[in-house]
């Protein structure tokens, strides 16, 4: 009980001084805002990232494999990648006959072109060339209509699907089911509309697509394009085996001598998560060390103006101990006193903080948690008590009699 009440005696006491130096007291706080605006910012940018990421890499998938002509993150010369030869649908084909591990398998090609209905054009729209198993392993949910079917990938039928953005710019009060749509000079018939996905990475919308029959898109579009083999493993528990053999069936498939490497690259989701990794650790990094100066430039003005305030009250400090104030209790006001000058810089740069967040958050991923608010303000109060705490040492130690002799 004693130590409660000596508590909030401190708080009282360490709230008249900071009243009674308003202005001392806000500009001591400017390197502690400085401080918290950028560890609030980091933790905020991070945070979204690393939201926004995991949104946008669940449309990949965890069981999912892609073999392609190119790695995803490869510190290999482009040159070497751009001589592998392409892979082919054909290969596609063989390796879903062939491996044990594969649920669902797919080929994919891409390209851009613009799309007419009518009088409307949507320009740099993705056109994608796939077989008929991509809505099982995109897991993709179709508003209207269907997907393609098989017998339209093998007989290379005019038919597509389109994007949610394609279909609300084109068909806004109607269905565009059985509508007819132009892929460059080539008419295609919509079959279905794919509900709303967002973007990839914030970057690349996955709603700006048109999908159609890749042997459609061999003939209309691009006659031997590099395909990309989609695989949808049966049990994620056992990737690594089926990794190993989809290589082995593409190394064979392609006549791969066995003292030679792979000419395709086998990805993953991982890769991006990796990837992510180590984009957030650098972030946090440069982050840290502009936090950890700022704090320390603040903390040390914090000490400084503590100093300060002891040598103005040394007689109010002789007085307290001279009628039974323990050196605990002195102690205890002048650390709530720089505690709560931190906390007040906290929350200012919070505030700074949230509004430059709000700012950011077109172009960049931004989100100020619970977390942050905490983190922020555990910050404040540890650089408070730290830089408070040798004023505070100091005047605990004062000899009263010598204290009320100060002039």
């Amino acid at each position: 009980m004693r130590f409660i009440a000596e508590l909030f005696e401190g708080l009282w006491i360490a709230l008249d001084a900071i009243r009674a130096n308003k202005l001392r007291a806000a500009l001591t706080t400017l390197g502690i805002v400085v401080g918290i605006v950028t560890v609030s910012l980091m933790a905020a940018a991070i945070d979204g990232l690393n939201q926004a990421f995991l949104k946008s890499i669940s449309a990949i998938g965890a069981d999912v494999v892609f073999i392609d002509k190119y790695p995803w993150f490869n510190e290999e010369p482009w040159w070497k990648m751009r001589n592998r030869r392409d892979i082919t649908i054909a290969e596609a084909k063989a390796l879903a006959k062939q491996s044990q591990h594969a649920m669902a398998v797919s080929a994919e090609t891409f390209s851009r072109r613009t799309v007419r209905y009518n009088d409307a054009v949507a320009t740099s729209v993705t056109i994608v060339g796939t077989t008929e198993q991509t809505a099982l392993i995109s897991g993709l949910n179709l508003t209207a209509g269907r997907f393609l079917s098989m017998a339209e990938v093998d007989g290379a039928r005019p038919v597509c699907v389109l994007g949610a953005d394609v279909a609300s710019n084109f068909f806004p009060f109607a269905s565009p089911l059985g509508e007819r749509v132009r892929i460059g000079e080539s008419t295609f018939e919509v079959v279905g509309v794919i509900g709303r996905r967002g973007s990839f990475l914030s970057m690349e919308s996955l709603d700006n697509q048109v999908f159609i029959p890749i042997t459609r898109f061999n003939q209309v579009i691009s006659w031997r394009p590099n395909v990309m083999i989609r695989i949808k493993v049966n049990d994620i528990k056992k990737l690594p085996e089926a990794r190993e053999e989809f290589r082995g069936i593409m190394r064979k498939l392609r006549n791969v001598a066995p003292e030679d490497p792979d000419d395709f690259a086998i990805n993953e989701q991982q890769a991006f998560i990796n990837t992510f990794q180590r984009v957030g650790g650098v972030i946090a990094a440069v982050g840290l060390f502009i936090t950890g100066l700022s704090l320390f430039v603040g903390g040390i003005g914090i000490m400084n103006i503590m100093f300060v305030s002891v040598a103005e009250r040394t007689k109010e400090i002789g007085l307290r101990k001279a009628l039974g104030a323990k050196r605990r209790a002195i102690m205890l006001q002048f650390l709530l006193e720089a505690a709560l000058i931190c906390l007040l810089g906290g929350l200012i740069g919070l505030a700074l903080a949230w509004l430059a967040a709000i700012g950011a958050s077109n172009v960049l991923p931004m989100r100020i948690s619970p977390m942050v608010i905490g983190l922020a303000l555990g910050v404040s109060l540890i650089t408070g008590l730290l830089a408070g705490f040798f004023p505070a040492w100091r005047a605990a130690k004062m000899d009263p009699v010598e204290a009320l002799r100060v002039e």
